[in-house]
């Protein structure tokens, strides 16, 4: 299905992980020093606790949330993403796990799903809000495709509040992530490096976390519940899509 980048947000994101499939998976929990994989398994956790028997993730990537979700649960799962270059390396991953019967993955934007209501019975997504134009609109969006009573949960970075871990925050992702980047990934991840910390706190300034749990009430979900990780250095969210 043809994809219409209609956002500058789209174009951006499509361009920055576009270079990165090749070391995603293990360059990502490198610079996020071991702690993607726990955030992982706790939004995860959220996701399949209803045993859910059809699942969305968006924002799949590579296929690594998607591969989990299938493995900790006995459903069928459909892993959308903006980008055909990760697709292509989530294809190759799902195929070495054996798990192609079980895992389809599409490509598609968050912002416009191509997907009926209430198709799913869950739904994850993960790091995808700072890549649209509007995030409101977009868990509107996400939310629309689940079934009433259905989970949804997300994983994103978030800035520490502790001042003297903010200030630790700060150095590594300023100084420290764009280095190890270009050390372990080349040129492509020396861009990510530079780019991820002003995109983080940026989001937060215009997007507070108050702000997003609000906009997750709005767009039909309850029982919306956070929780920060590693210092403040990760959030999961999870709610339950409203009747």
């Amino acid at each position: 299905m043809p994809v219409t980048e209609r956002s500058r947000e789209n174009r951006f994101a499509k361009s920055l992980f576009s270079g990165l499939p090749g070391r995603y998976d293990r360059l990502a929990e490198l610079l996020s020093m071991g702690q993607n994989r726990r955030w992982r398994r706790e939004m995860v956790d959220h996701v399949i606790a209803g045993s859910p028997g059809r699942i969305l993730d968006v924002a799949s990537g590579t296929a690594g949330v998607a591969l989990q979700l299938a493995r900790r649960s006995g459903a069928g799962v459909v892993g959308l993403d903006l980008t055909r270059a990760m697709l292509w390396q989530g294809a190759e991953n799902v195929a070495a796990a054996g798990e192609g019967k079980r895992i389809q993955l599409v490509l598609g934007r968050g912002e416009q799903l191509p997907f009926p209501d209430a198709t799913f019975d869950a739904l994850s997504f993960t790091y995808l809000l700072r890549y649209v134009e509007d995030p409101a609109a977009t868990l509107a969006e996400l939310a629309r495709v689940v079934k009433p009573g259905g989970a949804i949960a997300s994983l994103e970075f978030l800035v520490p509040p502790n001042p003297v871990w903010h200030a630790l925050w700060i150095c590594y992702t300023r100084l420290v992530l764009p280095v190890a980047g270009y050390l372990t990934g080349g040129e492509e991840w020396w861009k990510v490096g530079r780019f991820l910390g002003p995109s983080i706190s940026n989001h937060y300034k215009a997007y507070p976390v108050a702000w997003t749990v609000q906009a997750w009430r709005d767009a039909g979900i309850d029982d919306v519940a956070v929780r920060r990780m590693s210092l403040g250095g990760g959030l999961v969210m999870w709610g339950r899509r409203a009747p």
